[in-house]
């Protein structure tokens, strides 16, 4: 997996410690990309007669890779449309449970549109505080992220199941936008009735795309019935007006979900199974590090499960230092935020570990 390292030019200059920021732009998607250009530019529209049928093989990429199907399988420019477009088919007199400080993109945009709202707290005994607040509140619905995107602590997929078995009429809703290309996945057999997830990520796909993943007749019980009235008695091509379109409206970017399908190949040729072996192998190694250091986030330390995702003690002045280093990083909460993907090595660690101790 050394050599892949090749495939990411910014590797060379720099320390790259920020996949849940941005996943990176790598040679051979490049190569995709000039050639899907290439073919557009030669062909116009007639590069465009078969649309429909190369979507429908990214679909089906993606339905394999995270253990879904292709029929309920939408595609999205990014989680945040898909997740709004969700919200707007839902009856307003749903109470959402939401974790607390969770991305503003579930968190804002349920808040946004007045649904009543509930919460959990992300702390050490997570999955017990959901509990708590189901017992509680009896929601409708919760929405969340599968890893939390300020300091990485994830959501037990065993307690998932489980709970979706004890509450089956709960709608189970998440983000795995920092979570899908991190470790293997299978949605049909997990307790998540919707996962919905931007490609630029841990994908490695680049902007402007995304999909919804569905259980079985999920779909339509979010389509409001006035658009399954009208979609009915209407005219025009079932492809402006099926239940799909509701998501996919409009024009769909062969460039953005042609990336996104090369790198979900990429991704797959390499092995999923190794991949989450060695971020496994690096987040273990990191915990240690920075637990000796004194500067890992006190939630994480008591947690046992490592995700791609850690929050260290650190401020604006020692993020530029790490710049200055050419280690790449972000600021998030209260912390410097580091993340780790298969491109990375102990040496990354090494080199922030040996900045952070002269910097104590």
């Amino acid at each position: 997996m050394k050599n892949l390292q090749k495939e990411f030019p910014v590797l060379s200059q720099n320390t790259y410690l920020n996949t849940a920021s941005s996943g990176l732009l790598y040679d051979s998607l490049l190569d995709y990309r000039q050639e899907h250009d290439l073919d557009f530019l030669i062909g116009g529209s007639m590069f465009r007669d078969h649309q429909e049928q190369f979507l429908n093989t990214v679909r089906k990429s993606i339905a394999d890779f995270c253990g879904g199907t292709s029929e309920n399988t939408v595609l999205t420019p990014n989680f945040s449309i898909g997740f709004n477009t969700i919200l707007n088919g839902l009856e307003k007199n749903k109470k959402i449970l939401l974790l607390d400080e969770d991305y503003p993109s579930i968190n804002f945009s349920v808040k946004s549109k007045e649904f009543e709202v509930c919460y959990a707290e992300v702390n050490a005994s997570l999955e017990e505080n959901i509990s708590e607040a189901i017992a509680q509140y009896s929601p409708d619905i919760f929405a969340f992220s599968l890893v939390q995107y300020i300091n990485g602590i994830t959501i037990d997929l065993d307690f998932l199941k489980n709970l979706k078995i004890k509450h089956p009429n709960l709608l189970i809703i998440a983000d795995g936008t920092q979570f899908c290309g991190t470790k293997v996945f299978n949605f049909e057999q997990s307790g998540v009735d919707i996962l919905g997830c931007s490609g630029y990520k841990w994908l490695l796909g680049g902007y402007g795309n995304g999909f919804l993943l569905f259980k079985e007749g999920v779909l339509k019980q979010l389509t409001p019935n006035s658009y399954l009235k009208t979609s009915l008695n209407s005219s025009y091509d079932p492809s402006y007006t099926n239940i799909r379109s509701r998501f996919e409206c409009g024009h769909l970017d062969t460039f953005n979900f042609g990336s996104l399908q090369h790198s979900i190949q990429f991704l797959s040729k390499i092995g999923l199974s190794e991949i989450e072996e060695k971020i496994k192998e690096l987040s273990t190694y990191a915990k240690h590090n920075f637990t000796d250091l004194g500067v890992l986030d006190k939630v994480a330390k008591q947690r046992n499960d490592n995700s791609a995702i850690f929050n260290i003690k650190g401020d604006q002045k020692l993020h530029n230092t790490l710049k200055e280093k050419n280690i790449i990083t972000s600021l998030r909460g209260n912390g410097i935020r580091i993340s780790l993907h298969f491109y990375n090595n102990k040496e990354d660690i090494d080199k922030l570990v040996g900045i952070l101790h002269r910097y104590r």
